[in-house]
């Protein structure tokens, strides 16, 4: 009896392994910091790796400038010359690249070239952490309401102590005018200080939240990004990912896209 043919992305796979162009996907993966050959190996042996969707075989080969990598479904920039930087935005600067006000923007604090973007935004007011990059393909994914990571804000509210029935308001969800927010992670570290984690991405949303409970914010400082934070980083100042972020961050996009396949799947 003859063994069944493989499925046609193997075939596919294979045959572009044979090919002898481009790099190999494990030097690729190595050299953006994914590990060892040795480990970056076993995570394609293991069926974590595809490019342009198709799961990778050991000795695929791959075009860094064209190819789609990801690794549990997360893209893994592979192009040269992509950059990632982490901004500590002051307040009075705008999120944009260009504005018709000639105010000072964000990517007026980061180097020039390569030309990079925001990832989200952050209103004129609101303080804190940012990211810019050219790697289009990872900031999708990172500020889309639907897979984003978490984001982690300090709020100094009016009117003092927030009551406990205000803030299980928050943390369950608040009505607003284009609809309700989805549950928020929040605690009262002090008296009129709201620490207050969500996923979306909505504009002021945060600052809208707090007024529908009647304690407008005085100051808002975005503090986390998923696994992003530097308390270290003075406004104004931006530094670049470590290799152990960036993989972090990839890891959590991964995790929040599983989870979220998860419960799709049990409404079904």
């Amino acid at each position: 009896m003859s063994s069944p043919e493989p499925p046609l992305w193997e075939q596919r796979a294979r045959e572009s392994a044979a090919l002898g162009g481009g790099d190999r996907l494990q030097k690729v993966l190595a050299a953006v910091g994914f590990g060892s050959r040795r480990t970056c190996e076993e995570l394609i042996a293991a069926g974590r790796v595809t490019v342009d969707g198709e799961v990778a075989v050991l000795g695929r080969r791959i075009d860094p400038d064209v190819d789609v990598v990801e690794v549990d479904g997360a893209p893994i920039g592979v192009r040269p010359g992509l950059v990632y930087y982490l901004l500590n935005k002051p307040a009075g600067v705008v999120t944009t690249s260009a504005d018709t006000h000639r105010r000072a923007t964000v990517v007026d604090l980061v180097p020039s070239e390569p030309r990079v973007f925001s990832v989200g935004r952050l209103d004129l007011d609101t303080e804190g952490l940012l990211v810019l990059t050219n790697d289009g393909e990872l900031a999708n994914r990172l500020a889309h309401p639907r897979h984003g990571v978490d984001k982690e804000y300090l709020a100094e509210v009016a009117g003092g102590k927030v009551s406990a029935g205000a803030v299980r308001r928050l943390r369950e969800g608040i009505e607003l005018d284009d609809g309700p927010t989805a549950p928020a992670k929040v605690s009262q570290p002090e008296p009129g200080v709201l620490r207050i984690t969500i996923h979306e991405g909505r504009n002021r949303q945060v600052r809208r939240m707090c007024d529908a409970i009647g304690h407008p914010v005085r100051r808002l400082v975005r503090t986390r990004i998923g696994p992003l934070s530097d308390r270290t980083l003075q406004p104004g100042q931006w530094r670049e990912w470590t290799t152990e972020e960036r993989n972090a961050v990839v890891a959590a996009v991964a995790t929040t896209i599983a989870a979220r396949g998860q419960r799709d799947g049990a409404r079904r």
